[in-house]
């Protein structure tokens, strides 16, 4: 039996559309690799906002092929003890402070799961 005094962890939902702005696409595409290295650290589990799963949402013309492949935001699903710890991990994110993904835009949801 756990003597653990750490509150319980919880899983979120997040979806980050990107901006509708002209350039975003290519600001994306600027930031990416500090956004991926920027990144590294959650996936530990034992950060203190892990990310279980995360990528890019693509145009259904990316997948279908009838299209250039674009990004037009972000899906990613973190376990951490509060929405407003996942709130501040995106806030800080490169994505989020140069603009890539609007403030108004996302959406972060508690995901129901069993216990482990």
């Amino acid at each position: 039996m756990s003597t653990s005094s750490q509150a319980p962890k919880h899983l979120f939902l997040v979806y980050a559309p990107d901006c509708a702005d002209q350039g975003t696409f290519e600001k994306r595409l600027e930031v990416r690799e500090k956004h991926l290295q920027e990144a590294l650290p959650a996936l530990e589990s034992k950060a203190d906002v892990s990310m279980k799963l995360g990528g890019a949402v693509l145009t259904p013309e990316s997948i279908t092929g009838e299209g250039p492949r674009k990004m037009v935001g972000s899906m990613l699903l973190f376990e951490a003890e509060s929405i407003e710890a996942v709130k501040k991990r995106i806030e800080s994110d490169i994505y989020y402070t140069s603009g890539v993904v609007s403030s108004s835009n996302d959406e972060c949801s508690s995901v129901t799961a069993d216990e482990k």
